[in-house]
């Protein structure tokens, strides 16, 4: 067999050319796609809340949660709701299913 990229003679059953590397068939399934930003952005959004949480669930035994807390909370689940909202409305989707 002749290799279509380099045209150098190699074994029928190779499955690469050994002096260019090119695969001698083509690929039957499409690699992977990587994973979506948004799952990023949710990891990181997901990590605030429990190191919030923990803050919180540490002044809760004193009976002294800051006032930056609950805010900070509140405006988490605003940023987070909207993020949702607008991702459905992207897609087409219906905001109510």
């Amino acid at each position: 067999m002749i290799c279509s990229n380099c045209g150098t003679e190699i074994a029928d059953k190779a499955l690469i050319c050994y002096r260019c590397g090119k695969a001698t068939f083509e690929a039957k399934r499409a690699p992977a796609a990587p994973p979506a930003r948004g799952r990023q952005l949710i990891l990181v959004v997901a990590m605030i809340i429990l190191i919030l949480s923990a803050v919180f669930l540490g002044q809760v035994q004193t009976n002294t949660v800051p006032e930056w807390v609950r805010y900070t909370v509140i405006s988490l689940a605003a940023v987070v709701l909207a993020w949702r909202l607008l991702q459905r409305r992207r897609r087409g989707g219906s905001i109510r299913k």
